[in-house]
C-alpha cells in the first residue's frame, strides 16, 4: 500500500488550495510568506486537507463533526445548539507586566472574524479578560455563545462565581484585599448579562487550531507598531495597582 504524502492546505493566501510541497516554486510557503492574515495547515492526507478547507478552517472537534455529521460539537462531544456563536480567545504579555496583546476568533455560522490589539503596559490576566470582552462586543444582538479560553483565571472566575462574589463585596476579595482587574470583570459581567454565554476551558498549545491562532494574534499584537494605553492599569486604579499582578 502506497504511503500517503503530507500535504498543505492554504485557506487564506495568494492562491488558496492544497499543496504537496512546502518549499520551492509553487509551494505552500510561497503562497503565505508575507501575506497578511494567512491561514494554512499541514495534514497527513489530502482528504483531511480538503475537509478542513470545506469547513472554512474550523478545526478540531468542531471541524470533524461538521465533516461527519453536518453539525459542530464542543470539545466534550456535545452538539452546539443551533445559531450558536463560537468564540476562541487568548491574551498575554511579555514580562507580566509588560507589552501585551489579545486575539480572538468569532465564528457565527459561516462567518469567521479575527480581532486583536496590543498594549504598551499590561498583564497576562488583563489581556485574557480583554480578549473575551472585545469578542463579545462584536456581537450585534443578544446571542447564544460558547466561549473558549485557555485561562483558568477567566473560566473559573465566571463558572465558579468568583467575579460575582467580588462584585457583591464592592470588588474586595477579602476585608483587606481588593479584587484585581475589577474594571474588566465589571465589563465582562455586564456583557454576559446581554447574552447566554457558556465558558469552556481549553488547554493552551495543545494543537487546537483556533486557540493557536488566537495565541498568534495576541503575540503579534504585543509587538506591533501601534500599542494602546491600558489606561486603568497604568493609572493603578480600580484595585489594579501596577506593582501587584
Amino acid at each position: 500500500m502506497e504511503k500517503q504524502k503530507k500535504c498543505y492546505a492554504v485557506l487564506r493566501g495568494r492562491k488558496p488550495g492544497i499543496y504537496h510541497a512546502w518549499f520551492g516554486p509553487g509551494g505552500a510557503e510561497e503562497q503565505v510568506r508575507g501575506f497578511e492574515g494567512a491561514r494554512y495547515k499541514s495534514f497527513k492526507s489530502r482528504e483531511e486537507a480538503e475537509s478542513w478547507l470545506r469547513n472554512g478552517g474550523i478545526d478540531g472537534f468542531a471541524g470533524e463533526s461538521l465533516r461527519r455529521h453536518g453539525k459542530a460539537t464542543t470539545a466534550s462531544g456535545e452538539d452546539y445548539p443551533p445559531d450558536t456563536v463560537v468564540i476562541y480567545t487568548d491574551g498575554g504579555c511579555r514580562g507580566n507586566p509588560g507589552p501585551g496583546g489579545y486575539g480572538a476568533v468569532i465564528i457565527d455560522g459561516k462567518k469567521r472574524k479575527e480581532i486583536s490589539r496590543g498594549f504598551r503596559l499590561t498583564t497576562n490576566n488583563r489581556m485574557e479578560l480583554l480578549a473575551c470582552i472585545a469578542a463579545l462586543e462584536t456581537l450585534k444582538k443578544p446571542s447564544q455563545v460558547v466561549l473558549h479560553s485557555d485561562s483558568s483565571y477567566v473560566v473559573n472566575g465566571i463558572n465558579k462565581g468568583w467575579a460575582r462574589k467580588w462584585r457583591a463585596k464592592n470588588w474586595m476579595r477579602t476585608a483587606a484585599e481588593p479584587a484585581l482587574n475589577s474594571d474588566l470583570w465589571q465589563k465582562l459581567l455586564t456583557l454576559i448579562e446581554d447574552h447566554r454565554v457558556r465558558f469552556l476551558w481549553v488547554r493552551g498549545h495543545a494543537g487546537n487550531f483556533e486557540n493557536e491562532r488566537c495565541d498568534e494574534l495576541a503575540a503579534r499584537a504585543a509587538v506591533g507598531k501601534k500599542l494602546y494605553a491600558d489606561d486603568i492599569y497604568e493609572a493603578g486604579g480600580r484595585g489594579t495597582p501596577v506593582n501587584k499582578e
